[in-house]
């Protein structure tokens, strides 16, 4: 039963991605805005929704490892294998405004990360600790992007006589309707995938925490992996993207921010090293967007492999 219940996720993931990525890029027609900004926001805020779940839940119950692992993993795992199986797909077309502030304020979302969680060497503290009065800072960041994507959108709206009169994608009802159940089934189906891969998981002897850093991390970026492959076969790059780092960004600032707002996060030592991998490998990622203004099959190819090793490294670290 459990395996089956693992194929409905999958299941649920691929067809709800589909209908996802379909009903929010037409809604950005509609709205006259860039796909890419429906990417940065509805689709990234979207697609994240299992990490801000799981992160929440794991603060409440005072499982800060469980709270951060689970960002800084699936952060890595966007970067890496998300970019990467996507831009293998299809080569990602980078907007110039992507590379000079979204990517740019990931990476100062996560040398944000560093410095609020960095006690012991920058205060002088007893013990490392992500507090309410940090989580606020990190939620205050978050308003700040939230602001800049909003007056963006507003900026780079087309035209009404740009814009056709009807989309042939049926009424404002309908797509907000298909996007919302694409979404259900995301996040119903990355679920079912994360519960019962963890219990074929412990069966087969693995322990908690490597499960922790591993299928929770993975399991909760599904959605993004799903929803950004669906974008790059539907040549929509801007929304991969766009959702790829509208997701690192939210995952940090909102649901670490949030987390630590509800319950102060204890950051274990270990931590330090992924967060350190995290901020290199979006710098690379900055990197790449630079040349040439895409993300080639090559530059895929190596961002997919270095995931590989990052994954062998904390099996073998745990």
């Amino acid at each position: 039963m459990t395996y089956i219940l693992l194929a409905v996720g999958f299941a649920l993931l691929i067809k709800g991605a589909d209908y996802f990525v379909e009903g929010a890029s037409t809604i950005a027609t509609m709205l006259r805005v860039p796909p890419l900004l429906v990417g940065l926001t509805i689709v990234a805020f979207g697609t994240s929704s299992p990490e801000a779940t799981v992160s929440m839940i794991a603060a409440m119950e005072g499982n800060s490892d469980v709270s951060l692992g689970n960002v800084v993993g699936s952060n890595i795992f966007n970067i890496t294998l998300v970019v990467g199986i996507t831009a293998m797909i299809n080569p990602l077309a980078v907007e110039t405004t992507t590379i000079r502030k979204e990517i740019p304020f990931t990476l100062l979302a996560s040398v944000a990360l560093a410095v609020v969680a960095s006690d012991v060497a920058l205060q002088m503290a007893g013990t490392n600790l992500i507090g309410r009065s940090e989580g606020l800072i990190l939620l205050l960041f978050f308003m700040i992007f939230l602001y800049y994507i909003i007056e963006v959108a507003l900026n780079n709206r087309e035209p009404v006589s740009d814009v056709p009169t009807t989309t042939g994608k049926g009424t404002w009802g309908k797509n907000i309707f298909i996007t919302i159940a694409g979404l259900a089934a995301i996040i119903f189906g990355g679920d079912l995938v994360v519960d019962h891969a963890t219990t074929i998981a412990l069966s087969l002897g693995m322990s908690e925490t490597l499960v922790g850093l591993t299928i929770v991390a993975v399991g909760t970026s599904l959605p993004e992996l799903i929803t950004s492959i669906t974008a790059a076969l539907k040549k929509k790059s801007e929304i991969a993207l766009g959702n790829i780092v509208g997701s690192n960004i939210f995952n940090i600032l909102f649901v670490l921010g949030a987390s630590a707002t509800i319950s102060p996060l204890a950051v274990n030592d270990k931590i330090f090293t992924d967060i350190a991998i995290m901020i290199i490998l979006t710098a690379v990622l900055l990197i790449f967007s630079r040349s040439k203004f895409k993300i080639s099959k090559v530059e895929g190819a190596i961002l997919a492999a270095v995931y590989i090793v990052y994954l062998v490294y904390i099996i073998l670290r745990n």
